[in-house]
């Protein structure tokens, strides 16, 4: 199948030739026409999978069959995405496919000035691409007319519920007109999406094309098993001695994504953290210079298993396994992307031994094991129970999910929350000083 047969038109097709593409992935060529058509379209697909680009390039397709807006603070389309990572790479994507379209877009989150994004919807634009506080911050300014919306795009939804911001989705969707069409792509079908669905879709068309917390088959996983007091020392070793150019690491917390970040400068590798404590500029200063390989490790708490789009990723390292099994799926899904093979390696200590059981009863496969005889654990070493949140403790596995995932990123919580506080008359103010997600 080619993206001819799929029923876009040549400037889309062209700008898809430039990027080097020759054929759909399986979501693309399921939900594309689907799109096209004007069908809602609750879908579902493994991280890696095209996605991003499957609801792009039929919005561009129906944004092309009428001229551009050019009505002030009127939109015709709108992503909403979890974290600002996310919401830069959708606008990335807009941008290469709609390159010879005359459509225009915004790219709207927190922790950057509001007045810009303020100025440049009241222009007009056809596409804006969101977070969720930062938008209802602008709605509540009157700064954004949604009476002409066409398509609303909801990505990565189930990480926006985990991540707490259901209440202002309801929010913004009050604000939107009835006739809509309403995509929403997620990474499961939890029952937790399907209620979502029940709720904004119209007669939708189901789309998956892998099962439910599957890995990608051209990741190859192993776990070495190591002290934990010796965990910096096994990962620098691996990264010198196999001459790792580029490996995302991931930590539990924040403090501890700081301090091997320091580790790893000391021990002579280039290494830099994003986190929610980080600016918005220090995490997107991060990010650039991991993708143009200026730095070797970028070292992530949570708040980058999703979203993160980096071509190629040769490796990730689980430096402190989740607490939460689903998580490591997400994680390990930012390497084997499009079809190019990966390699995650779980660094686990004897605390750990749990999380890894539970990690492989979810993927329904036993990870392969490999000793390192240099770093063979100590067997009078006993295991330390790891701290949960009491919320954590209380809570299934998909609640514990949704608990965990505020946790690792108490920064994007509290700027949801500024985002409601700030709607008084003070709101451009704090706006301006404050920051959401």
């Amino acid at each position: 199948m080619s993206f001819s047969s799929l029923g876009l038109s040549q400037p889309l097709l062209k700008a898809i030739k430039e990027t080097g593409y020759t054929k759909p992935t399986p979501i693309q060529a399921k939900a594309i026409p689907l799109i096209i058509q004007k069908k809602d379209v609750l879908a579902a697909a493994q991280t890696g999978t095209g996605k991003t680009a499957g609801f792009t390039l039929p919005l561009l397709e129906r944004l092309s069959q009428t001229k551009p807006n050019m009505n002030k603070y009127q939109i015709r389309a709108l992503v909403l995405t979890p974290t600002r990572e996310l919401a830069a790479q959708v606008n990335e994507s807009v941008k290469t496919y709609g390159k010879h379209l005359p459509y225009r877009t915004a790219v709207i989150y927190g922790g950057v000035g509001i007045n810009p994004q303020l100025a440049t919807i009241r222009k007009g634009v056809d596409i804006v691409i969101a977070t969720p506080g930062r938008l209802l911050d602008i709605a509540g300014q009157k700064g954004i007319d949604f009476s002409k919306l066409e398509c609303l795009i909801l990505d990565e939804a189930d990480r926006m519920l985990d991540m707490g911001f259901i209440h202002d989705i309801k929010r913004l969707i009050k604000l939107m007109p009835t006739d809509r069409q309403t995509l929403l792509f997620s990474a499961t079908f939890s029952n937790e999406i399907k209620k979502l669905a029940a709720t904004l879709l119209k007669d939708p068309v189901h789309v998956e094309v892998a099962r439910e917390n599957s890995t990608g088959e051209k990741i190859s996983q192993v776990v070495h098993y190591v002290d934990k007091h010796r965990k910096r020392e096994l990962l620098s070793q691996l990264i010198k001695t196999k001459k790792w150019e580029q490996v995302l690491v991931f930590t539990r917390t924040k403090h501890g994504a700081n301090r091997l970040t320091k580790q790893l400068e000391e021990s002579g590798i280039k290494a830099a953290a994003i986190h929610g404590n980080k600016s918005q500029g220090a995490r997107t200063k991060a990010l650039e210079s991991f993708k143009a390989k200026e730095i070797q490790v970028l070292v992530a708490t949570d708040i980058a298993a999703r979203g993160l789009d980096i071509d190629q990723l040769p490796h990730v390292v689980n430096y402190e396994l989740p607490n939460v099994p689903e998580d490591y799926v997400h994680r390990i899904g930012r390497t084997g992307r499009a079809g190019n093979a990966g390699e995650a390696i779980s660094l686990v200590c004897i605390d750990e031994f749990d999380l890894l059981a539970n990690i492989e009863k979810l993927i329904k496969t036993e990870i392969k094991k490999v000793d390192i005889p240099a770093f063979t654990p100590d067997p009078n070493i006993k295991a330390e129970p790891i701290q949960k949140s009491k919320s954590q403790k209380s809570k299934s596995s998909y609640n514990n999910s949704r608990s965990r995932s505020n946790r690792s990123d108490n920064k994007e919580k509290s700027e949801r929350k500024d985002g409601r506080r700030s709607n008084n008359r003070n709101r451009n103010r704090k706006s301006n000083r404050g920051d959401k997600s």
